[in-house]
């Protein structure tokens, strides 16, 4: 008896570029999942372009930072959602979707939020940068802070170094110091020896 043999067409397996998908290709080379094509052609770039930005990650991106502010404030605040969404006069679920990024609220949502949380609008959508020089300006309010700040440029690499390493050692000596006299003060008041 003779063994005949079928041809058996290998099919070849290929991975969305956009569902990561592991996939037989398909016949019209469309992902099986989101539909989009298994082949990405990259353009060839021929001359510089301009890069616009895209308004909807700008806005998403606007409104992570909100959502991240407004979930910090309010925990600072000891307020639940439900506390402020009854100040705001809107279900819980609104401020929980604006914690979590998947709503950005309009202006005068950010209005009424601002005023259930008791800040300004200002400090719902501060970013990133903003908080830094408003932390810069707290620090160099203290006069004898500002002083240092205007004499580290003038330091070389080695006098910054002993500077920044004797700032440590006094910080450590302190956090210690004070680690041993709340240890201290536990063991007396364990023994009745407080006063």
């Amino acid at each position: 008896m003779a063994t005949t043999l079928i041809g058996v067409e290998t099919r070849e397996v290929v991975r969305c570029e956009y569902c990561k998908l592991m996939q037989f290709r398909t016949a019209n080379s469309l992902c099986r999942k989101c539909h989009k094509p298994l082949d990405v052609e990259e353009p060839a770039a021929l001359a510089p372009q301009l890069v616009v930005n895209n308004p909807y990650e700008a806005s998403s991106e606007a409104g992570l930072r909100v959502a991240g502010q407004v979930r910090e404030i309010r925990r600072q605040r000891h307020l639940s959602q439900r506390q402020v969404a009854s100040r705001m006069e809107v279900p819980r679920t609104y401020i929980s979707k604006i914690e979590n990024g998947k709503a950005i609220p309009t202006l005068g949502s950010l209005e009424r939020l601002a005023a259930a949380l008791g800040v300004s609008i200002g400090q719902l959508v501060r970013d990133a940068r903003s908080r830094r020089s408003e932390e810069v300006e707290a620090i160099l309010a203290d006069p004898f802070l500002a002083e240092l700040a205007a004499l580290l440029p003038h330091l070389n690499s080695l006098q910054r170094a002993q500077f920044f390493s004797a700032l440590r050692d006094t910080a450590a000596d302190r956090q210690r110091k004070a680690s041993r006299l709340a240890s201290q003060a536990g063991y007396a008041e364990g023994y009745g020896m407080a006063g």
